[in-house]
């Protein structure tokens, strides 16, 4: 808790609840694909994995919504879908790590895209949508993230207890009950040419390639320093459960392991097929413990529905996704995973994907765009220049050269069990014309549900956002005084609110303790700080009283 905290009754809240409520770990890690040994792969040694995945539900249909970074984030984050809330161009601004920066020049800080100047920027997203750690924290959990937000919007003080390197459950209030996230990014693309020096603990000999890689060194060795990477990775997870044992929480914490989106070489990550939206998902429950595979298909969006179901906590209903464990799920199965890709870095494209039981259906909107996309980002990938060295000169077969096809159909589609790799398009064979326009509906019903934002161009709705190219700000809340009891009232549609009390005058930041508005609040004496806070909005001035 802050140091600056003095004493704060919230009324008709109870801390004798915290007994009742479980505590929930997340370990998220970066470009994973389920190249594990509980998903059949068992190229990389991870005992510790191994272990959790004993006593744990292993979901075998686990997709994110878009096979990047930041877009994936800020649905884990928001329980949407990124074209729905305008979070799915890849990026968008600087402000995107820990609590960001409230600073921004939306003139001079631009991304070149195809020679038009994007500039940098928070999304603002639509009134409804906050961070779901807001309703945990209302509940009485103490909410950490150690360390990477990448939401495509600066993270709210509202949103964590404590954000950064040094989050923690350990700096909770004794028995209360906590959700904290630990982010691993030891596998992470970057780490394909950062780790080329370190040594590999896998044999390139002997790892498995996937049909449209080549078999050469350079691509045997890229694929061993992957599959090192998850060794080290491993490491890393075991120290963390660990802990969480040593401090006698073990048994009454839910684990949560899963990756942002499908692994870093070629055709994974920023894919729209199942080699960049699946993911390995492990979820231990600390009252059954027992290992179960699961077939129910779920999306990054029904996390946070998720969440909240487990923690007894009423689900928003304008969420996008259904909780699939806990007293609120949802009782029927996800028919469809809905995937999208649109702008990557400064790579421009618009893809929507359809995954069912045993299909792939793929819409394309820029049929003259090659498959492959050119982003500079992967080039510091070994693999990923030879590979486009093989293709220029004609030495790839027809598997390896179909990512590189420089246009494209209108609509793909691709039979799972047949062709798990997604490499033989059907969409002409009529023996799967009910199946395609079946799929083709399911998307157009989708895309109308959530107002699919993909056509819109990028700098039409961001003049939505950040009007004459300037950021909004939030106003400042109102601060009302009825004899001891304080209300805050925010004045900006959509904000949230949140204060610190002092027992001294001082200039608070991001980092001073925070604590989340909800409830009329108590105070005996002291300073009051106030501040609201608007998701792609700047945040308010302070108010500043003395008691």
């Amino acid at each position: 808790m802050s140091r600056y905290l003095l004493f704060v009754c919230i009324l008709s809240f109870s801390f004798d609840s915290f007994s009742q409520k479980p505590n929930i770990l997340w370990i998220t890690v970066e470009d994973i694909s389920p190249s594990l040994s509980m998903y059949g792969d068992s190229t990389a040694k991870t005992p510790n994995l191994d272990k959790l995945a004993s006593e744990s539900l292993i979901f075998t249909e686990a997709y994110t919504t878009v096979g990047v970074c930041s877009p994936s984030r800020s649905s884990i984050i928001t329980g949407m879908y990124p074209v729905s809330i305008g979070t799915h161009q890849m990026r968008t601004g600087k402000d995107v790590f820990g609590w960001g920066s409230r600073d921004y020049d939306g003139v001079s800080n631009a991304i070149d895209v195809n020679g038009d100047s994007i500039p940098l920027h928070s999304v603002v997203t639509p009134t409804e949508v906050k961070c779901f750690t807001e309703f945990l924290r209302a509940e009485g959990y103490f909410c950490t993230n150690n360390s990477k937000t990448d939401y495509q919007f600066a993270a709210p003080v509202t949103a964590w207890d404590e954000n950064g390197n040094h989050a923690h459950w350990r700096n909770r209030e004794n028995n209360q009950p906590f959700f904290s996230v630990f982010n691993f990014d030891v596998t992470h693309e970057s780490k394909m040419w950062l780790h080329r020096d370190k040594p590999l603990t896998i044999d390139p000999i002997k790892v498995p390639l996937p049909p449209y890689y080549p078999d050469t060194k350079i691509v045997r060795n890229d694929v061993a320093r992957n599959y090192s990477n998850i060794e080290l990775l491993d490491k890393q997870i075991g120290s963390l459960i660990e802990g969480l044992k040593e401090d006698g929480l073990l048994n009454n914490t839910y684990i949560f392991f899963f990756s942002d989106h499908g692994g870093p070489l070629p055709r994974g990550k920023r894919s729209h097929y199942e080699s960049g939206l699946k993911v390995p998902m492990i979820i231990r429950d600390p009252f059954e413990r027992t290992m179960k595979y699961v077939d129910e298909p779920i999306s990054f969006v029904d996390l946070a529905p998720t969440i909240l179901s487990l923690s007894n906590v009423d689900i928003p209903d304008y969420f996008q996704g259904f909780a699939f464990m806990g007293n609120k799920k949802n009782k029927s199965l996800r028919e469809y995973i809905f995937g999208s890709g649109d702008r990557f870095d400064e790579t421009y494209d618009r893809v929507r994907s359809v995954i069912s039981k045993d299909y792939v259906y793929v819409r394309n909107y820029h049929k003259n765009r090659p498959a492959y996309k050119d982003v500079l980002y992967r080039k510091n990938i070994d693999m990923t220049n030879e590979m486009l060295e093989l293709y220029k000169n004609d030495m790839l077969n027809s598997d390896q050269e179909y990512w590189y096809r420089e246009s494209k159909t209108k609509e793909e589609f691709y039979v799972r069990f047949q062709d798990p790799h997604s490499l033989n398009n059907v969409i002409s064979d009529s023996k799967y014309l009910n199946e395609i326009k079946r799929h083709r509906e399911a998307l157009k019903n989708w895309q109308d549900e959530i107002n699919d934002l993909g056509s819109e161009p990028e700098k039409k709705y961001l003049e939505h956002m950040w009007p004459d190219g300037n950021q909004p700000k939030t106003q400042k809340p109102d601060v009302i005084f009825n004899d001891d009891i304080i209300t805050i009232q925010p004045k900006t549609n959509g904000s949230s609110s949140a204060y610190i009390i002092s027992d001294k005058d001082f200039n608070p930041g991001l980092d001073d303790g925070w604590q989340l508005y909800h409830k009329p609040i108590i105070i005996n004496k002291g300073y009051i700080y106030v501040i609201s806070t608007r998701l792609g909005f700047q945040d308010s001035d302070i108010v500043k009283i003395k008691l």
